[in-house]
């Protein structure tokens, strides 16, 4: 009986590490900015700044607004497209990477 409680222990701690481990969908808002200047570059000025930088290797990231943390973007045209304003990024958070579905000016501001 023993053996069957630990097992049972371990199988949902391995489906509990299995469903954390899926990516998390969401929508988040913030602004795209280069991976050089970060969570600074998170505003309208800083727009040709972020070309420059992109220019010279640097990947587009988000800095999201609520949490303040910056992150991945895989969809680099997309991001490129939306610098200059506040966006509303849809997609699945998978670590310190987004896998984008969308891309769009949050609007409102």
């Amino acid at each position: 009986m023993k053996k069957m409680i630990v097992l049972f222990a371990l199988l949902a701690l391995t489906l509990a590490a299995l469903a954390g481990a899926a990516g998390t969908k969401g929508t988040w808002t913030g602004w795209v900015t280069d991976e050089h200047c970060g969570a600074k570059g998170a505003n309208a000025d800083h727009k040709a700044c972020a070309e420059k930088c992109v220019g010279n290797g640097s990947k587009l990231v988000f800095y999201n607004n609520a949490d303040k943390k910056i992150y991945g973007l895989d969809k680099q045209d997309e991001a490129k497209a939306n610098l200059g304003h506040e966006v509303k990024v849809s997609g699945e958070l998978d670590g310190k990477n987004i896998k984008v579905e969308s891309i769009a000016a949050a609007g409102g501001k």
